[in-house]
């Protein structure tokens, strides 16, 4: 089976980065990919929107902190979405000074687009454009959801979030740089994270 990313973007897929490409095509049945590394920075140091954050850290989806040089592990595994298209399950753990917290989501293909769900039990819902700039990944959301069992709430375009995230590879560290931002149209940045891992595809679960 072929991966969400590489359904997505077709032949431009080859244009990513070599070290990218293994990263983002298929995860072989039975295998794990597994990453290490640390996150420069983790949350949003506006503490009013820590309240609003913590709701979503219920669910695994985002968290009420500040903080920087966290160190981080990821896990991702293959799955089937309901109609049977490619997908990745990825498993973040947030090594936070105080208690780890665990990330969880679900990326996807709907209607030849990446959809990711985040949380357990799925919050949010986010429909990405997706394009290689420079041998790197972007994703930038275009539709967010927010989700609450069987209720689904369509934001509209002008209080919508938008979620950006580029990965690159890094020569100069030989490593993999994530970075994601949720911003808001009249509020500005809302969260973030971003920094450096290492990655690679081990048997078993």
């Amino acid at each position: 089976m072929t991966s969400p990313y590489r359904a997505v973007l077709g032949a431009d897929f080859d244009e990513l980065h070599p070290r990218l490409r293994a990263y983002f095509d298929a995860i072989p049945a039975g295998s794990t990919g597994r990453g290490r590394g640390v996150f420069d920075t983790v949350g949003t140091p506006r503490r009013w929107l820590w309240p609003v954050l913590a709701v979503f850290a219920r669910s695994g989806v985002l968290f009420p902190v500040w903080q920087r040089r966290v160190p981080f592990t990821v896990s991702n595994v293959p799955a089937t979405g309901a109609d049977g298209s490619p997908a990745v399950r990825a498993e973040r753990v947030f090594a936070l000074r105080g208690r780890s917290r665990v990330m969880r989501d679900e990326i996807g293909v709907r209607d030849g687009a990446l959809v990711d769900r985040l949380g357990s039990p799925v919050r949010a819902e986010a429909v990405f454009r997706t394009r290689v700039v420079d041998g790197g990944l972007r994703l930038a959301s275009t539709r967010v959801v927010l989700c609450a069992g069987r209720l689904r709430l369509p934001l509209p375009r002008g209080i919508a979030p938008v979620v950006v995230l580029t990965e690159r590879w890094d020569e100069a560290h030989d490593a993999q740089h994530v970075s994601i931002v949720v911003a808001h149209p009249l509020l500005g940045r809302l969260y973030q994270y971003a920094g450096t891992f290492r990655y690679d595809i081990t048997p078993g679960e």
